[in-house]
């Protein structure tokens, strides 16, 4: 056990829980990408319905794979904590979103590589530590893991 649990402060997240959080964001980052492209294009979706659809599936993907994997040892059970996942993934669009509208808007950054720079790399950075620590702390909390994998 991770002498810092011991005390009452929680866990520093282990080698394998970033790693299994990093593999599933991946993994739900394709979905996203592979249902927006196919809901947009084949499908002929507007594009705020397509980027609905592919979120919700990407946020469900993402929930499984943490919840069956990385903190397969939690409590966690049920809806709430899906709902809690769900508005983590929301908290972590809307500070994309925000690094794009302060870069673009404010700084006045307007090339199609700063949006990029602002939005996808910035703002994903920053949404992915968002989505981690809330992931970790709100949905499958420390005090909730049996058995965890994370060493």
């Amino acid at each position: 056990m991770n002498p810092r649990a011991r005390e009452g402060r929680p866990a520093l997240p282990g080698r394998r829980e970033l790693t299994g959080f990093a593999l599933v964001g991946l993994l739900a980052y394709a979905v996203d990408l592979a249902m927006f492209t196919c809901l947009r294009g084949p499908a002929g979706l507007g594009p705020l319905t397509a980027k609905t659809l592919s979120f919700l599936a990407a946020c469900s993907v993402a929930y499984a794979g943490n919840a069956l994997g990385t903190y397969r040892g939690t409590a966690a059970r049920g809806l709430r904590p899906y709902a809690v996942f769900f508005a983590v993934n929301l908290a972590g669009a809307a500070v994309q979103l925000l690094c794009l509208t302060v870069s673009h808007y404010g700084l006045g950054l307007t090339s199609q590589r700063a949006d990029t720079v602002s939005g996808a790399v910035v703002g994903m950075t920053l949404a992915t530590v968002l989505r981690f620590w809330g992931t970790r702390t709100w949905v499958f909390r420390a005090e909730g893991r049996v058995g965890s994998w994370t060493g």
